[in-house]
């Protein structure tokens, strides 16, 4: 895997000096290369109040997971080619991230961050095949995207990433549909003879306001175990208030049920984002959230097990982010949760129903 990295900066840097001009081109007509690369890095250090002796944070929380330690949740370089008929792209991570949230993943594929390739059937119109992230949800795998620099805990226990064919159709600048066929919940290899099916639409009626809906359905579980159907929605809204305020709302609900159980377990999970921006180079974001699942369905269990305790859990973030560069952002986060019926494990505590932590964050992109 190192040997592929190293490939893919080499290449990267062949590309910075090909494309460097020289006195000779100086009279011809610049295009733009359909070829480009890209990277994220994102090096943290975690301090966790009360959990004294450990170095993992609590297993449902997978991105900027570890505590008391310097180290880095997700390095990440790749590759993509886009010619406005044909595109594809490939991509490699490592990380703290990658190592918890790849973990089923066999050892040849949970180093890809995206994999695929794609045309355009018609005008308007992509299919791409293969590896590529999540068509669901408000935040991403990549660190810098987001507003807040831990997840919450909605886009923790929902995909991140895919297996399939994705169909994408650009009704116009405003609207954009698509379908996509998939291997199941966030897995590559295939575990079954059944295909997960899901959607999403994306409007945006102004500059200012973007609605989302996606959704996800999919009968889950290995070939020769109890199997269970899994029905999904994720839907959130941006709104930029101001030039210097946006808000933003998410809400999931699922519903899970096995022919062992005979009825379905259900969850579901909100959040709101405040995002201000303090001055030129500062901003500031403060999350409220709660998670709600009959029996710890999905966030402690895939299939709970007869007599499971439910999982209610709540609480919010405040995180202070600085720039000084378009490339780099230096973040600090305070997060608390309070659950009932929910463990937010600790050395020498258990059933411990608090939780908080600290966590710092230095993340440059090219």
């Amino acid at each position: 895997m190192k040997h592929l990295f190293t490939l893919l900066l080499v290449a990267a840097s062949a590309a910075a000096r090909a494309q460097t001009a020289s006195p000779s081109d100086s009279t011809q007509t610049a295009t733009a290369s359909p070829l480009t690369f890209y990277g994220n890095l994102d090096a943290y250090y975690g301090y966790e109040f009360g959990n004294y002796g450990s170095t993992v944070r609590p297993p449902f929380l997978y991105s900027h997971n570890r505590q008391n330690e310097f180290t880095v949740n997700q390095a990440l370089v790749g590759v993509r080619y886009d010619n406005g008929i044909v595109r594809g792209a490939i991509g490699l991570h490592a990380g703290t991230y990658v190592e918890a949230n790849y973990a089923d993943e066999e050892l040849t594929l949970r180093h890809l961050y995206e994999a695929y390739a794609g045309f355009r059937p018609f005008k308007k119109a992509w299919l791409d095949v293969g590896i590529f992230t999540s068509h669901i949800g408000f935040e991403s795998a990549i660190s810098k995207e987001n507003w807040t620099l831990t997840r919450s805990l909605m886009a923790e226990n929902s995909p991140y990433y895919e297996a399939g064919a994705r169909f994408t159709y650009e009704v116009d600048p405003k609207l954009t549909l698509t379908a996509v066929v998939l291997n199941g919940w966030q897995n590559i290899r295939e575990t079954n003879e059944k295909k997960a099916l899901g959607t999403q639409i994306q409007w945006k009626p102004t500059a200012k306001l973007l609605i989302n809906s996606s959704t996800f359905f999919g009968v889950e579980g290995p070939t020769g175990a109890p199997q269970y159907h899994r029905y999904f929605h994720n839907f959130y809204l941006t709104y930029a208030l101001t030039s210097r305020l946006s808000v933003a709302g998410v809400f999931d609900v699922g519903k899970q049920a096995t022919a062992v159980y005979g009825k379905f377990d259900t969850w579901h999970t909100g959040a709101a984002f405040l995002r201000y921006q303090l001055a030129d180079k500062w901003f500031s974001t403060a999350r409220a959230e709660y998670y709600v699942a009959e029996r710890g369905v999905i966030i402690n269990n895939d299939i709970p097990f007869f007599g499971s305790p439910n999982f209610r859990a709540g609480g919010g973030s405040v995180n202070l982010d600085y720039a000084p560069a378009t490339n780099v952002l230096l973040r600090l986060e305070g997060r608390y949760l309070r659950g009932q019926d929910a463990e937010f494990r600790q050395v020498g505590d258990p059933a411990a129903s608090n939780y908080g932590n600290l966590t710092s964050s230095i993340a440059i992109s090219f």
